[in-house]
């Protein structure tokens, strides 16, 4: 396993991270988001988004569970499993439909079904620098990315 670490300032750098990592991704990648609450798992969703040139506003499916949105080259399939107790509900998502399919898979808060998705991923940890910002700013982020497979390794070399 190999990992990749980047910094950003801003919700505008999380962004523009994400589009890098966009347009890096085929048909078939996962990744899997985890970080806290506000931690800017959605806002690296959107440029991976733009990055796949999806015009659509991206938000969180928190209630909706799945969002779908068409890309310029292929979909992009944006799960929130944060209301999910057991992976008996993975099932009714439609999650298995579509992992390693025609379009990229971004997946919130999907870390406790790790072994049901599979190793073919790439995990996304976001995590807010508190300590690294002055009292009322806006910390940075660090956002690191885990490989699991041959596939990851080169969506991380392509990063580098």
């Amino acid at each position: 396993m190999s990992e990749r670490r980047f910094v950003t300032g801003s919700r505008e750098e999380t962004i523009a991270l994400g589009e890098k990592v966009g347009r890096a991704l085929r048909a078939g990648d996962v990744l899997v988001l985890t970080g806290d609450l506000g931690a800017g798992k959605t806002q690296l969703t959107k440029g991976i988004a733009a990055g796949l040139g999806v015009d659509a506003d991206v938000t969180s499916p928190t209630f909706t569970i799945e969002m779908v949105y068409e890309g310029a080259e292929m979909p992009l399939y944006h799960f929130d499993l944060y209301r999910l107790d057991s992976a008996d509900q993975l099932e009714d998502t439609g999650i298995f439909d579509v992992l390693g399919a025609d379009g990229v898979c971004a997946i919130e808060w999907g870390e406790q079904f790790a072994d049901e998705i599979g190793d073919a991923r790439v995990d996304v940890f976001v995590t807010r620098l508190e300590d690294a910002a002055a009292a009322g700013e806006e910390p940075p982020r660090e956002v690191r990315l885990v490989a699991h497979d041959a596939r990851g390794e080169e969506l991380l070399a392509a990063l580098a």
